[in-house]
């Protein structure tokens, strides 16, 4: 970035303070995976893991495909944090800045680390899901890092990390919502606990572009646009398990088939970040900036209509099988 982009993030160290930092919980406050869990200390540990198993036993597998794909997603973190370190004005220098946007970064990662603990163990538990083809896909997809085309700018960042907090939010608020359709009531309070960290991040991350669009909104509208072009890839589009090329394309058929993540929710997103940092209200805008506002704001809609289309011209659905699942195939 030019070096005055650069010094708008130094000169919000302080913003970022008094706004940003406020969306952290301390570790102390905090759930842990353990409040969910049986504690392997008590009594009754090994009852109340055979009571899990019962229960999972009801759950359909399309359910489970989706559940180890969040919690794969979830446990790519080593990933985003050093994606997050690339941003020129606001990465971590030392690995233990004070900064307010490098402590922002390293708290955040320590609270989504518990995601993918929870979600990982109650998988094991639950005896469901081939834990070896589960633990090779995380691997695989930490190996590959990330392609999400930010280009060490924190304005496409931040316009993406506000649209994937929203996007993870509704996916484990569905996940929650069907393990409360299928019985599984402790299930569903642990998707919507994540559910409810993945809005309070999604808060301060709209928060942040909402800022810029104030300080900067010829920069911003223009990098928003950018970024919708590009499309916003999920963060584990890159996840293999060694079998299956298609991995995640098949992952998120299932989850849209299920209604867990779905085209809808794409331009739905989109629509609800527009409308949060007042886009289509900007003035003072360069032609360039005019011409990403109008873009921007007629994406939605547009989405809306190619989901129409490619709906109905849908291919006959085919069964693919899931080495997650031991080789089930599920039709998609």
């Amino acid at each position: 970035m030019p070096p005055q982009k650069i010094e708008i993030f130094k000169s919000l160290d302080k913003w970022a303070k008094e706004n940003i930092l406020v969306h952290l919980k301390h570790v102390e406050k905090s759930w842990h995976s353990q409040d969910f869990l049986p504690n392997p200390a008590s009594e009754g540990f090994m009852e109340q893991v055979t009571e899990i198993r019962k229960r999972a036993r009801e759950i359909p597998d399309d359910y489970f495909v989706v559940l180890v794909g969040d919690m794969i997603t979830e446990e790519a973190l080593p990933t985003y944090q050093t994606m997050l370190n690339t941003l020129d004005g606001v990465r971590d220098e030392t690995g233990a800045s004070l900064t307010s946007w490098a402590i922002w970064n390293r708290a955040w990662t320590a609270e989504e680390n518990r995601h993918g603990d929870l979600l990982n163990k109650y998988l094991y538990l639950t005896g469901r899901v081939d834990m070896k083809q589960v633990e090779k896909t995380i691997q695989y997809l930490i190996g590959s890092g990330m392609d999400i085309k930010t280009e060490n700018n924190p304005y496409l960042c931040f316009i993406y990390t506000s649209f994937q907090e929203k996007a993870t939010f509704i996916s484990h608020a569905n996940t929650a919502r069907l393990a409360k359709e299928y019985g599984e009531l402790n299930l569903a309070k642990l998707c919507g606990i994540i559910a409810s960290d993945e809005k309070r991040h999604a808060i301060a991350y709209t928060k942040i572009v909402k800022k810029l669009f104030e300080i900067d909104p010829d920069g911003t509208v223009m990098a928003l646009a950018d970024m919708m072009k590009k499309k916003v890839r999920m963060p584990a589009h890159l996840m293999y398990d060694g079998i299956d090329d298609k991995l995640f394309e098949n992952y998120a058929l299932v989850a849209q088939k299920i209604g867990v993540y779905t085209a809808k929710d794409y331009a739905d997103i989109l629509e609800f970040l527009v409308q949060s940092w007042n886009v289509a209200n900007l003035t003072g805008l360069s032609g360039e900036g005019r011409k990403a506002q109008e873009f921007v704001c007629g994406l939605a809609p547009r989405i809306r209509r190619l989901e129409e289309r490619a709906r109905a011209c849908a291919k006959k659905a085919s069964l693919v099988p899931f080495s997650w699942i031991f080789g089930k195939e599920l039709r998609v």
